[in-house]
């Protein structure tokens, strides 16, 4: 069947998601970016629960921009941090791009760049694993779902450039939009870009495909599945928790993956 756009939340409801959307905009507007991402982030979230595809639409622009801000701030340091010893939580973050790579891990990367965002310091994280086979460097992100992009790997692998580090950044993103199936029920496949933006959240054109996305379903959809149950709140610790068991691993072949974070040892593996 058919589903109409679905109408508003509750009047209960519906006020605290608009009060979130525009403190975000506020905030951006304000130049404080770091609390525009944290609200945007909350209200993209309320929303997806709600099921309120415009709202959703609304907000990933705001959402986008705080982010682009952040990753340009870290890219115009032009220095690349390169992370080969464990990071912990409280370890403070200076302003700039890091590449993790081995022995760490993309569990390594995600905890740097989530401490990073609570410090309010801009920073760029990329993840390197080991070269494959046919000599290609795989980039991994890890969060709600496992992703891994192939590149060439620096000419300079002691000190790589900017513009390989820009380059590893948009291919795995580009390697998430690949991944979408579009054949699945259209709130299904917003929930799949949900997924790489919590894995993936600095590439703008995984925001530009949220966005139409959204406007698609407010004019309504097939639906062959029944609408998706949410709990009460979910936030980035649950998700990092997951990806906390995520271990490196390294293909034989060229292809992009994406995997769910909580398989304990990736098929790379193998």
């Amino acid at each position: 069947m058919t589903t109409p756009p679905k109408p508003s939340a509750s009047a209960s409801a519906a006020p605290d998601l608009e009060t979130l959307m525009d403190q975000a905009e506020a905030a951006l507007r304000a130049g404080r970016w770091f609390e525009a991402e944290r609200l945007a982030l909350k209200a993209l979230n309320a929303a997806r629960r709600q099921e309120r595809w415009e709202a959703m639409a609304r907000i990933s622009l705001p959402l986008q921009e705080a982010r682009r801000l952040r990753v340009g701030k870290a890219l115009d340091r032009k220095k690349i941090a390169i992370v080969e010893t464990t990071f912990h939580d409280a370890d403070p973050v200076a302003p700039g791009c890091y590449l993790v790579q081995p022995p760490q891990v993309g569990a390594d990367a995600r905890r740097l760049r989530l401490a990073a965002l609570r410090q309010e310091v801009p920073a760029a994280v990329i993840c390197r694993e080991p070269l494959n086979q046919i000599k290609r460097c795989p980039i991994v992100a890890i969060g709600a779902i496992t992703i891994r992009a192939r590149i060439s790997p620096p000419k300079n692998e002691k000190k790589p450039s900017m513009e390989w580090f820009v380059t590893a950044m948009e291919a795995i993103g580009d390697a998430a939009i690949e991944s979408l199936d579009t054949g699945m029920d259209l709130d299904r496949q917003i929930d799949h870009v949900l997924a790489c933006l919590d894995s993936i959240p600095d590439h703008e054109k995984l925001h530009q495909l949220l966005h139409e996305m959204c406007l698609r379903a407010t004019k309504g959809f097939e639906r062959r599945l029944p609408p998706r149950l949410f709990a009460d709140e979910e936030g980035e610790e649950g998700v990092e928790e997951s990806a906390e068991d995520e271990e490196s691993g390294d293909s034989e072949d060229g292809d992009d993956s994406v995997k769910p974070a909580k398989s304990k040892k990736s098929d790379d593996d193998e």
